[in-house]
């Protein structure tokens, strides 16, 4: 396998004559797909947090600023963009030209300044938004955490219409929040609570997208929030022309766009599939433009030279995703009581322990890259490659030499079966003492329909059985039929779940700030892992984690020390076990698709857009593609 691995990756170098071949026209019609587990909740843009929705609708919405291939800021609706004082007020010179379209494609209204203080006051309302997406312009904007923790007292003392009702040009939010608007001049200006360096790279986040109040007029705040489609106004590279849940969406390119000097399709069209193997159907009989390919597709076109795939096997990117296991600290029972006897075991620091270093992920890891698993492993919770010192060194780097961990090619690094035995002693003494009974059910859930989960689940299930034995945990895999936060999180079924992170901006307080205590807007504390209802000791080494974060959020200026500081913070956290990395993603594909070419950023929503793609109606191969790595 690591030949193969090695000759892909080498086929620069003995193929640097030749050129990408240009035999084929571009797309112009692009098809690309996606899991029904991931399909839509909402069209609200300023409420959605998922990729299941931010992936389509960054394709609708321009922010004030965007990325290119290379990570880099560039303008968007902000043409200009500058810092008066020591970076803690920020200036955007908007364009004159970015229009308001409806789902197909007709003029409604001009793109104003104002219309960016509408969608963060929306953002900030309780009684509008809930806490979605308030993280960002609470930790960075003057007055923003006063002005959501005034509009939530007011929904509960006055009613929520009257809090939805509250004017963002003229009402309290004018008076209290750091943000102002010269329709006349195009001038958008930002006052953050500190100097704040990297705050540009909020902005090209949907917590700051823009949102016209001639639209809340029309279909007001309950239509916006529960728009479709066909409701939403549009100021992006596309409109949502059609949606059928669970089965198709299609993006079609805005005429009124304003920026003719990228390069667009005319359609994109978003099937949704029940797992990857009907998607390498769809490739295979011409129906997708790209397959990210199962470990078993894998295997079967590696292996076999003379598959009709073999020479077309391409490498993926990898994804600005960091992967962890997530342990659910306050779990309740399917007839609605809690699971005592798995919230007292996983309180236990040794419990947690015993499985951190017990588990070699390795033959999970090749179920998403079974030609180089290794390449995947991952340690730390943040992204590597988010942020870096002034020497150049990743912060993640810094989380390792906190643990003392470091990335081994050949190996699982982290397992330790000796600490692992040793803490799995400490845990049946000290939970045995404590009335807990083995062996310890832990619940996995899965899709019902999704075979690829199905088989996952079945290597995880040896795994726990091979490494820690089912007289110590028993793996006991459950479905759902079809979302996972409504029919598992929620009721809080689980016992653990893989989840993977991107950064919203470029900052670590994202990545750590969705484990913190008592913070409405910290995504997995609230939502997966009830960590402010955890048992002791966790929740005391959780209270430690999030001080320890707390701190480091205070150091605005130095960068260097702030970094520091953060790593320091993950580090204790992973330290104590209160989650479990897993890996980050990257695999491998069939494709019509040159992935090099579109834009490459660690933060934010602007990866995910269909803009300045290279592409080919026929797959590349894999010597094409290895020349185009390194283009």
């Amino acid at each position: 396998m690591k030949k193969l691995v090695s000759l892909l990756l080498a086929l620069t170098l003995v193929l640097g004559t030749l050129s990408v071949s240009a035999h084929a026209d571009e797309i112009k019609d692009l098809r690309d797909y996606a899991l029904v587990t991931s399909e839509m909740t909402t069209f609200c843009y300023q409420y959605s947090q998922s990729n299941a929705e931010l992936k389509p609708l960054s394709n609708c919405f321009d922010m004030l600023l965007t990325n290119d291939s290379k990570g880099r800021l560039l303008p968007c609706i902000a043409k200009e963009w500058y810092t008066p004082d020591d970076a803690t007020t920020w200036v955007f010179e908007l364009r004159d030209d970015v229009k308001w379209v409806d789902y197909l494609g007709n003029y409604v209204a001009d793109v104003v300044a104002e219309d960016f203080v509408y969608g963060l006051e929306w953002v900030l309302n309780y009684a509008k938004n809930q806490a979605a997406n308030t993280s960002m312009p609470v930790e960075m904007i003057l007055g923003a955490q006063e002005y959501y923790d005034y509009t939530k007292a007011f929904a509960e003392s006055n009613g929520e219409d009257a809090a939805k009702a509250l004017d963002p040009l003229n009402g309290p939010f004018a008076e209290m929040v750091g943000i102002k608007a010269d329709n006349d001049a195009g001038i958008l200006t930002i006052t953050c609570l500190a100097p704040l360096p990297y705050f540009p790279t909020v902005t090209t986040y949907n917590c700051l997208a823009p949102l016209s109040a001639k639209l809340i007029e029309k279909i007001g705040v309950d239509g916006y929030f529960g728009a479709e489609n066909t409701d939403l106004w549009y100021n992006g590279p596309y409109t949502m022309t059609d949606y059928v849940q669970n089965n198709e969406k299609v993006l079609t390119r805005n005429p009124l766009y304003y920026n003719n000097d990228v390069k667009l399709f005319d359609t994109v069209t978003v099937r949704m599939v029940e797992d990857a193997n009907v998607a390498f159907t769809m490739f295979t009989a011409g129906e997708l433009d790209y397959v990210e390919l199962t470990e078993s597709e894998i295997d079967i076109i590696a292996n076999n030279p003379s598959n009709e795939w073999h020479d077309y096997l391409v490498p993926t990117l990898m994804t600005i995703f960091s992967y962890n296991f997530k342990w659910n600290f306050n779990k309740y029972l399917e007839d609605g009581t809690p699971d005592v006897n798995w919230n007292t075991a996983v309180a236990n620091e040794a419990f947690r322990k015993s499985v951190y270093y017990g588990l070699d992920l390795t033959n999970y890891l090749a179920r998403t890259n079974t030609l180089d698993p290794q390449s995947i492993q991952n340690y730390t919770y943040t992204m590597r490659g988010l942020v870096q010192t002034s020497d150049g060194t990743d912060y993640s780097q810094l989380v390792l030499d906190e643990l003392g961990l470091s990335y081994d090619p050949d190996k699982y690094n982290r397992y330790d079966p000796e600490k692992a035995a040793a803490y799995k002693a400490q845990a049946i003494e000290e939970l045995t003492a404590l009335g807990v009974t083995f062996p310890i059910e832990l619940d996995w859930y899965i899709a019902g329909s999704n075979q690829v989960s199905k088989d996952t689940a079945d290597v995880l299930t040896q795994m726990f059985n091979d490494y820690l034995g089912s007289d110590y945990i028993n793996f006991v895999t459950k479905t759902y039929v079809s979302k996972m936060r409504q029919e598992v999180a929620n009721p809080r079924l689980q016992s653990l779940i893989e989840s993977g992170w991107a950064a919203d901006y470029g900052d670590p307080m994202n990545f750590v700030g969705q484990e913190i205590l008592n913070y409405d807007n910290a995504y997995y504390a609230t939502v997966y892992t009830n960590a402010n209802d955890a048992m002791e000791p966790a929740y005391s080494q959780l209270a430690e984690f999030t001080r320890l974060v707390n701190e480091a959020d205070q150091i605005r200026t130095d960068l260097d020390a702030r970094y520091a500081a953060f790593a320091k913070a993950e580090a204790y956290f992973l330290d104590k076990a209160l989650c479990l990395p897993s890996r980050v993603y990257s695999s491998w594909q069939l494709s019509c698709i040159n992935f090099n070419s579109k834009i490459q950023v660690l933060y934010g929503v602007q990866e995910t857009r269909y803009v300045d793609w290279e592409t080919q109606e026929e797959p590349y191969t894999a010597e094409e593609y290895a020349l185009l790595i390194n283009k």
